[in-house]
């Protein structure tokens, strides 16, 4: 049985987005910022434009989503707007859950390690999302990590798909000198577009340097290029500084309170990035969401200018 076959049952793709495919203008999307991420009504906002910065830029967006038990490659506004209404409860599809939610017909936001699977499968290079999980911050008790590693399967999923994702680096609530050497070790090479230090989701600053920089989309499509014609088949992340930063300072002290709040209640999981980046959207009043709703549109437009710069060195 062939590979297409196999899933063909499982997998809707809208005709757009099965044309950009085909002719390499495609930008995913994914949707647990919808379903989880932000608060209405800003989830269904950002995804409206994130949708319409990628066609600004001469691209297609695909936002990609578990409904009626099927992978949606491409959701319409009426789908991303069901998906938004937290009344429907949907849930939070990591790589893993993807057989179960789509046996069980549950509707799912997918995070970044499902909708990097689901571009892959698809043929879509180029991937747009806020910040990327990584290697979770350890509590220590007299200099000890007395908790166990909790590391985002989104690490390797990127490392085994041949997907670019474009995103303002590791969000801050993460260990990101960690997660920057887990990119390494799994081969993961980043790119900082327009910087040579790694971002930190709402922080332009986060202490890594980086080697490699692209100084516009076309630079970065010919490195893309390059990599994947070698046969390298893992992914890349292309590491886009926030628009409206904040300094790393003020994000740390909001964030010192809800760390120990969460490891006291024990909020872990799936559970731990939404409480987390909740709290510190009320303890900045606002400003952390401000800067997330601008940093997600601006790596959509990114992403559909670099898809755009490698469809053409491509032809």
């Amino acid at each position: 049985m062939s590979e297409a076959r196999r899933w063909s049952g499982l997998v809707e793709i809208a005709p757009e987005v099965r044309e950009a495919i085909a002719r390499g203008v495609a930008v995913a999307l994914e949707t647990s910022v919808v379903a989880q991420g932000l608060p209405p009504p800003h989830n269904l906002e950002v995804a409206r434009r994130c949708a319409q910065a990628v066609r600004a830029a001469g691209a297609v967006p695909a936002a990609i989503a578990l409904l009626d038990g099927k992978l949606v490659i491409g959701a319409s506004d009426a789908q991303l707007e069901r998906l938004a209404d937290p009344a429907r409860r949907p849930g939070k599809a990591g790589v893993r859950d993807l057989g179960f939610f789509l046996a069980a017909s549950r509707d799912a936001g997918t995070t970044v390690s499902a909708t990097c699977f689901a571009a892959a499968l698809a043929g879509i290079r180029l991937f747009a999302t806020g910040g990327i999980g990584g290697v979770h911050r350890r509590m220590s008790r007299e200099g000890l990590a007395d908790e166990p590693l909790d590391v985002s399967s989104d690490l390797l999923e990127m490392s085994r798909r041949p997907v670019c994702v474009v995103s303002a680096g590791p969000k801050i609530i993460l260990d990101v000198p960690a997660t920057a050497e887990t990119l390494e070790m799994l081969g993961v090479p980043t790119i900082g577009f327009q910087t040579r230090e790694l971002p930190a989701f709402y922080c332009a600053d986060s202490g890594v340097p980086l080697e490699h920089v692209a100084a516009v989309p076309a630079e970065a499509a010919r490195a893309l290029l390059a990599h994947w014609a070698l046969g390298l088949s893992s992914g890349v992340l292309l590491a886009v500084p926030p628009p409206r930063a904040i300094p790393r300072a003020e994000i740390e002290a909001a964030l010192a309170a809800p760390l120990l709040e969460a490891r006291q209640r024990g909020i872990g999981g799936k559970l731990l990035t939404p409480y987390l980046l909740a709290e510190m959207a009320r303890l900045t009043a606002g400003r952390t969401l401000e800067a997330n709703l601008a940093l997600l549109e601006n790596n959509a437009r990114v992403a559909a200018e670099v898809a755009v710069a490698l469809a053409a060195l491509s032809r």
